[in-house]
C-alpha cells in the first residue's frame, strides 16, 4: 500500500514539474515568446485553437463528473432507470451546432492568417531606379548546413543570417540534396525547403537579436533529413537597419581584399592549399558553393553550427568532423595535417571578421 502511495506522490510531483517547466522558455528560441509580426499571428492562431480545445475538454470532463456523482448507483438505487432522451431534437441541434460554431471561429482566422503569411507579391518590387525595395535572402538547405545570398547586395553568406529590424525580409527556400525545412521557432515558420521548387514568404523582426541571452535567435532545420539533423542548426543576428547597412559594406568589401602570398601566414597558406576549393573568405558573388562561406567566420556564434565558436572546438572540428556530425560531406584532417598546422588554420579562419 505504501509502495503504491509513494509511486502516485512521484506521479503528482512529475506532473507538476511539467506544468511549471512548460512555462519556461529561451527568448531567442521559444515560440510562445514571438519577437515578430509573423510569430505573433502564428501565436494567436496557438492560443485560440488551444482555448478552444481546453473548452471542449472542461465540458466533457464537467458533463462526465455530474453524471457521476449525481446518478451514482449507492444514491439512485439498483432499479433506477434514466429519462430516455433518444431522439431528442433539442440535444441533436446543440450538438450539431456548437461543433459548427466551433469549428467557424477556428476556420475563418486560420484561412484569413494563411492567406496573409503566404502573401509575398511585394518581394519583386521595385523604385524608381529598379532597385529592390524590400530584402530578399535565397536560402539554401545542404547537408549539414545553411547559405544565405543576398541576390539584390551581391554577397552571400553561412550559417549566421543577418538582416535589418522593423520591416519584411523575404525569402526563397530551396535544398540542394534532400528535403529540410527553415525555421526560425521565436520569429515564425516552418516551411519546407524542397529540391525541385521554391517556397517563398516572410518574416518581421522586431528586435535587434544583441538584447538577448546569447545575442541570436535561433533557427533550427525542422525536417528529419539524415543522422545529423539534430545538428543542423543556424543563428540570426537582427539589427537596426543603419547598422545592417553598415554589415552589408563590410561584407562587399571582403571582395575588394587580395591576398598577398608572401606576407601570409602559416594558416591563411594552409588555408590556400587545403580548403580554398570548398570555402571562400570573400562574402562578394555567388551562393552555390561545395562548403559554406567563411568571410565572417570569426563573428559566428557556433562553430559546425552547434559547437561553441572557440578556436580549441574549431581543431576538433577539422581534425575530425564525422566524429562531430556525422553524414555530413566535410573531411576530416586530423591525419593529413599535423596538430601545429591545424591550429594554424583555426587561428586564421577566428580572425576572419567584418565587425571587429
Amino acid at each position: 500500500m505504501m509502495k503504491g502511495l509513494k509511486k502516485w506522490r512521484l506521479f503528482s510531483l512529475l506532473a507538476a514539474l511539467t506544468v511549471f517547466l512548460a512555462g519556461c522558455g529561451q527568448e531567442g528560441l521559444s515560440t510562445l515568446l514571438p519577437a515578430g509580426q509573423v510569430g505573433k499571428d502564428q501565436f494567436k492562431l496557438l492560443m485560440l485553437s488551444s482555448g478552444i480545445m481546453l473548452l471542449v475538454i472542461l465540458v466533457v470532463v464537467i458533463i462526465y463528473v455530474v453524471a457521476i456523482v449525481r446518478f451514482r448507483r449507492s444514491k439512485l438505487g439498483e432499479d433506477f432507470v434514466p429519462e430516455e432522451v433518444e431522439g431528442s431534437h433539442t440535444l441533436e441541434l446543440v450538438w450539431t451546432v456548437i461543433p459548427v460554431l466551433l469549428v467557424l471561429l477556428l476556420a475563418v482566422p486560420t484561412v484569413y492568417y494563411t492567406y496573409k503569411l503566404s502573401d509575398v507579391s511585394a518581394m519583386n518590387e521595385v523604385n524608381e531606379d529598379g532597385e529592390s525595395e524590400n530584402l530578399v535572402v535565397d536560402v539554401t538547405a545542404k547537408l549539414y548546413w545553411w547559405e544565405f545570398e543576398y541576390p539584390t547586395l551581391g554577397i552571400v553568406t553561412a550559417q549566421e543570417l543577418v538582416v535589418p529590424t522593423g520591416e519584411k525580409v523575404y525569402f526563397n527556400l530551396l535544398a540542394a540534396d534532400v528535403k529540410h525545412s527553415f525555421w526560425i521557432p521565436a520569429v515564425g515558420g516552418k516551411l519546407d525547403t524542397n529540391v525541385e521548387n521554391v517556397n517563398k514568404f516572410y518574416l518581421t523582426f522586431d528586435k535587434a537579436s544583441k538584447d538577448l541571452k546569447d545575442g541570436v535567435f535561433y533557427g533550427k532545420c525542422a525536417e528529419l533529413c539524415g543522422p545529423s539533423h539534430a545538428l543542423m542548426d543556424f543563428k540570426v543576428k537582427s539589427l537596426p537597419r543603419a547598422e545592417f547597412n553598415k554589415w552589408v559594406t563590410a561584407m562587399q568589401a571582403t571582395g575588394e581584399e587580395a591576398t598577398d602570398v608572401a606576407a601570409a601566414g602559416q594558416g591563411e597558406e594552409l588555408f590556400q592549399q587545403s580548403c580554398i576549393a570548398c570555402h571562400a573568405t570573400s562574402a562578394v558573388g555567388e551562393g552555390g558553393a561545395i562548403g559554406p562561406n567563411l568571410a565572417s567566420f570569426g563573428d559566428r556564434n557556433r562553430v559546425a553550427g552547434f559547437m561553441d565558436h572557440t578556436q580549441e572546438k574549431l581543431v576538433e572540428w577539422i581534425s575530425d568532423t564525422q566524429k562531430q556530425k556525422p553524414g555530413n560531406l566535410m573531411p576530416s584532417f586530423g591525419e593529413q595535417l599535423s596538430d601545429e598546422e591545424i591550429n594554424s588554420i583555426a587561428e586564421y579562419l577566428m580572425g576572419l571578421s567584418v565587425e571587429k
